[in-house]
C-alpha cells in the first residue's frame, strides 16, 4: 500500500506544481479537454508500433494535445466562439474519435475506456523495473522522472512564468516568449496527463491538475507561497484519500478525488467570511 501512495503522491505533485499556473491563467478546463482527447494520440500511436509501453504513445499523445490546444485557440481567436465553448466542441469531437476507434479496432487488447477513466493505481505496483537491483513499479519511476522534469521547467523559467501568468501584456514587451512557454506548459501537461493515465485515470489527473491549485489560490496570490501550499495540498489529499480508499474498501482514485473536493470547499468557506486570510497573514 506505500507503493501505491508513493504513485499516488508523485503523480499528484507532477500535475499540481504545472496546475499552479493553469489556475493563474485560466486554462484549467483546457486540461479537462487535453485529459480526454490525448487518448486519441495514445490510440492512433498504438496501432502504428502495436505496443502499450512504446514511447511514441507518450509522443503521440502530446502531439494531439498540442492540437487540441491550437484548435481551440484557433476557433477563439475567430471571434464567432467563446474559449468555453470551443473547448466543448473541440474536445468532445477528438475523444468521440478515439472512443470510436478503441471500440472497433481494439477491443480485443488491455486498452479499455474504464481504465482510461478511473485508472488502476492498486495495479500500479504490479508491474516493476530493476534499477542499480532494485525493483520498483514502472509506473513510480516514469513519475518520478517526470516530477523532476516538470520541477526543472518551472525552476528554470519560473520568472517568465511568473510574468506570463500575472501580466503577459508586460511579458511580450518585455520580450519573452509568451508563445513559447505557453507550448511548452502544454505539452509538459499532455505528457504528464498520459504518463499518469494507466496509473491514476483522466479523472484523477484532472483533480491533480485542477483542486490543490485553486485551493492554494483562495490563501494566497504570491506565487511562490501558493506553489508550496498547493504542493502541501496534493500531499495532504494523496494521503487522506489512500486512507479513505483503503479503510473503507472503495475506489482509491475515487477517495483522492472526493478528499480535494472537500478540501476546496473547507477552504473556500473559511476564505469566503476572510478568516483564513487573517490566519496565514499573521503566520
Amino acid at each position: 500500500m506505500i507503493e501505491v501512495f508513493l504513485v499516488l503522491l508523485v503523480t499528484a505533485l507532477s500535475a499540481s506544481l504545472l496546475g499552479v499556473f493553469l489556475v493563474l491563467n485560466k486554462q484549467v478546463m483546457t486540461t479537462d479537454a487535453l485529459s480526454h482527447t490525448i487518448l486519441l494520440g495514445i490510440v492512433l500511436a498504438f496501432f502504428i508500433t502495436d505496443e502499450l509501453r512504446s514511447p511514441l504513445l507518450i509522443i503521440g499523445a502530446a502531439a494531439v494535445g498540442l492540437i487540441t490546444v491550437y484548435l481551440i485557440e484557433f476557433v477563439t481567436r475567430s471571434g464567432l466562439m467563446k474559449h468555453d465553448a470551443a473547448t466543448g466542441i473541440v474536445f468532445t469531437g477528438l475523444f468521440a474519435a478515439a472512443v470510436i476507434l478503441v471500440s472497433r479496432y481494439a477491443d480485443d487488447v488491455h486498452l479499455d475506456i474504464d481504465v482510461v477513466l478511473m485508472g488502476q493505481v492498486l495495479f500500479a505496483p504490479l508491474n516493476r523495473i530493476d534499477i542499480f537491483g532494485i525493483s520498483l513499479p514502472y509506473a513510480l519511476v516514469q513519475l518520478t522522472i517526470l516530477l523532476m522534469i516538470n520541477t526543472l521547467f518551472v525552476l528554470l523559467f519560473y520568472k517568465d512564468l511568473k510574468v506570463s501568468s500575472f501580466d503577459p501584456v508586460y511579458a511580450a514587451a518585455a520580450g519573452i516568449s509568451t508563445v513559447l512557454i505557453h507550448y511548452s506548459l502544454m505539452t509538459l501537461v499532455s505528457i504528464t496527463a498520459v504518463t499518469a493515465f494507466d496509473a491514476v485515470g483522466s479523472i484523477l489527473v484532472i483533480s491533480f491538475f485542477a483542486a490543490p491549485a485553486a485551493t492554494a489560490y483562495l490563501v494566497t496570490k504570491l506565487l511562490s507561497h501558493m506553489i508550496w501550499l498547493t504542493l502541501s495540498t496534493a500531499a495532504f489529499n494523496s494521503l487522506a484519500g489512500c486512507a479513505l480508499g483503503y479503510f473503507t474498501d472503495t475506489s482509491i482514485a475515487g477517495s483522492v478525488a472526493f478528499i480535494s473536493l472537500l478540501t476546496f470547499f473547507i477552504v473556500f468557506i473559511f476564505s469566503s467570511t476572510r478568516l483564513l486570510s487573517k490566519v496565514y497573514k499573521k503566520a
